[in-house]
């Protein structure tokens, strides 16, 4: 059974989990890697979910007020033993919940066009692509999404 805790950056579970994840990125991105991650300082993130298998924690995602009305999706990762039974949906499902709950009306998120299962979780979740913002504006290697809640 999956159990999903609320937390903020400073969980353990999660610090370890964003460095699976940054290991896992630092792959996937190759040289595009030292770009992407200077955007993914986690020490300010109050709204965090990590997901638990047996009280192993397999995945985690983060939100962060983009503005006033969009809250933006970040480091969303699930460790390769915990894929493939919904944990990612159940992590998203949660942070945009959670996003409802402080009166957030959307969720924007980037992503890299080469993770192909991230792509296809946004996708069946109803995100929607739209024109890359912010520092991803002209990145031709990232995606950007973005879903009315």
């Amino acid at each position: 059974m999956i159990t999903l805790k609320r937390t903020d950056s400073t969980n353990i579970d999660f610090i370890n989990l964003v460095k699976n994840l940054d290991a896992y990125l630092k792959v996937k991105d190759g040289d595009d890697h030292s770009f992407y991650n200077q955007f993914n300082h986690i020490d300010t993130l109050k709204y965090v979910i990590v997901a638990y298998r047996n009280n192993i924690p397999i995945g985690c995602g983060a939100i962060k007020k983009f503005s006033s009305e969009t809250m933006e999706l970040k480091r969303m990762y699930v460790s390769p033993k915990g894929r493939e039974n919904g944990t990612g949906t159940k992590i998203l499902l949660a942070l945009e919940l959670w996003a409802k709950e402080l009166k957030y009306t959307k969720c924007i998120l980037e992503t890299g066009i080469v993770l192909s299962e991230a792509v296809a979780l946004y996708k069946k979740n109803d995100y929607q692509i739209i024109q890359n913002y912010g520092q991803y504006t002209g990145i031709k290697n990232s995606i950007c999404f973005e879903k009315q809640l």
